[in-house]
């Protein structure tokens, strides 16, 4: 790569006539590196010709935020490393390159990636002095209020083989999902960051332009400290926090890992969930310009809190309070990943917290005889997959996708008896989920307890079941562990990645059997609302047996 190339292939050489590929041109270099950034924010149309000044875009250097003024230029502070990135308007597309990656920011690093580091993954070349004008182009293209996004995140291929488990399952499910754009929410890969290429070109083909933010495994863990932890990614997707408005929705992507440096000792604090000061700066900043009726949606890789470790740095995002603060009174929805769990939380000042559903669900472990493709079942025993956010003005709702299987499938559930207690010996006589859709003794039937995951539940979700034509009895929101991921992991414990281990779910909800059921088999229907109310509904089938338990 030359010393003057940015992401996509843009370089400081090209002119206006021949920018035309990406749409963001970095003009002439000035003779000297000075403190101001300056450029134009131009438009044309999407049937081509030439660009026009586009007044009163947002422009940002990750801190400050300006307009552009009646000509369509700005102006910004720019001393040293550091970013440029148009804020897209509504109306208007940015360039994408050839795997639908949006290219929206000029990096300006003038000495490159310092070779000293040894870092592993190619960071950037130098770009040498600030240019005279860092210019970005637009295209007018017709843009509703009301659109679905697609939400990845944690696809976490840790080979060359995962990256297959990647495309056939969430990418050839989302090819067929209509969609404004995409965006993945962190851990695009599993350290081995030679992959982005490969990666971008399979999730390209899915045909939506696609948003992308680094997560903890998107890093350079070479470098010493954070100021040169991001240098592949920014070579390859640009500045790794940036915004860009689309109807009447803003999308803030905030990077919130923070690298502290390698491990020393082994096994130390790496990384923690950190925004800081710059990033909230730039999102007071942004705040201003933005509405107070519009609807914000942040997205970060380390979750604002957890159920999983509400505790642990590495888990959950250390300066939310001041994020909060600033969000206080807004309409806010905010995503993330990180924890391979599915959450629902619901913050101060009515901001809804979701935690995402991983893409590779357990890190792609689980066992694979059907499709050669790992079942990938999450530690909260939800299937991997992934969400899609339904944006109508300034209101949403999302809806989970499983990445395998049935897509529209909602919640699984289960019979767990008293008499089973679920260890490994037990597990190992009898068939996959025999022991958990068993024939009840009818004399069991006190002791057997209906278990259903309601794999995108939460708070607000509500449920109750129904035995034949018995009244409807409540179920409870359970905090413990799924029976059937438990059960799965015990079954085959040499298809799971070491760490991987049942962990206590946010949306299992539980009942008692009735216990006067008469011998025979029973129609269950289990049925609620989910989150955003609307009605969810499963059904199975209970057997009663006249025998007696061993009990």
């Amino acid at each position: 790569m030359s010393r003057d190339t940015q992401p996509g292939g843009l370089t400081r050489r090209s002119t206006m006539a021949g920018a035309a590929a990406l749409g963001l041109v970095a003009g002439r270099a000035g003779a000297q590196e000075t403190a101001e950034a300056t450029g134009i924010v131009s438009a044309r149309d999407a049937a081509g010709g030439d660009p026009a000044p586009l007044p009163g875009v947002l422009v940002s250097n990750g801190r400050e935020v300006v307009r552009t003024d009646d000509q369509g230029r700005y102006r910004l502070p720019m001393s040293g490393d550091g970013a440029v990135f148009v804020i897209k308007p509504p109306g208007y597309a940015l360039p994408r390159d050839a795997d639908n990656v949006p290219r929206h920011s000029y990096i300006h690093q003038p000495g490159g990636t310092p070779a000293e580091l040894g870092l592993r993954y190619r960071g950037l070349a130098p770009t040498g002095p600030l240019p005279a004008s860092i210019d970005f182009t637009l295209t007018r293209v017709d843009e509703t209020t009301d659109f679905d996004v697609v939400l990845f995140t944690d696809p976490q291929p840790e080979s060359r083989f995962e990256l297959d488990h990647v495309r056939d399952t969430a990418v050839a499910r989302a090819m067929a999902i209509p969609a404004a754009f995409g965006l993945t929410t962190g851990d695009v890969l599993f350290d081995d960051l030679s992959l982005y290429g490969r990666s971008n070109r399979i999730v390209g083909r899915i045909g939506l332009p696609w948003y992308n933010l680094p997560g903890n495994h998107d890093l350079n863990m070479q470098a010493p400290d954070a100021r040169y932890s991001r240098e592949t990614w920014k070579r390859v997707f640009g500045a790794p926090t940036y915004a860009f408005r689309h109807g009447r929705a803003w999308f803030v992507m905030l990077d919130n890992v923070e690298w502290l440096g390698p491990p020393v000792p082994v096994g130390a604090n790496t990384y923690r969930g950190r925004i800081g000061e710059r990033s909230l700066t730039f999102l007071r900043n942004l705040l201003a310009e933005i509405p107070r009726d519009d609807l914000i949606v942040l997205a970060m890789h380390i979750p604002l809190h957890t159920d999983t470790a509400p505790d642990d740095p590495r888990n959950t995002t250390t300066d939310r309070a001041a994020l909060l603060e600033l969000l206080a009174g807004r309409k806010v929805l905010s995503l993330a990943g990180h924890t391979h769990t599915t959450e629902h939380h619901y913050l101060a000042d009515g901001h809804h917290h979701h935690v995402l559903t991983a893409v590779s669900g357990s890190w792609w472990s689980g066992p694979d005889a059907r499709t050669g493709i790992p079942s990938a079942d999450s530690r909260d025993g939800t299937p991997n997959g992934f969400h899609v956010l339904s944006i109508r003005g300034a209101d949403y709702t999302s809806r989970y996708v499983a990445a395998q299987g049935q897509p529209d499938e909602t919640m699984r559930i289960l019979f767990e008896s008293e008499l089973r207690a679920g260890a490994p010996e037990v597990v190992r006589w009898t068939r996959p989920v025999q022991g958990l859709r068993p024939p009840v003794p009818q004399d069991a039937l006190p002791d057997t307890t209906l278990v259903v995951n309601v794999f995108d539940g939460g708070p607000r979700t509500h449920l109750a079941f129904r035995v034949g034509e018995a009244p409807a009895r409540p179920m409870a929101r359970t905090r413990r562990l799924d029976p059937f991921v438990t059960e799965l992991y015990e079954r085959y414990p040499e298809t799971k990645k070491s760490w991987v281990k049942a962990t206590p779910s946010t949306h299992i909800w539980t009942a008692r059997l009735p216990d006067d059921l008469a011998p025979g088999a029973h129609r269950v229907i289990v049925e609620g609302t989910d989150e955003y109310g609307r009605p969810i509904r499963g059904c199975t089938v209970l057997e009663v047996t006249g025998e007696r338990s061993r009990g």
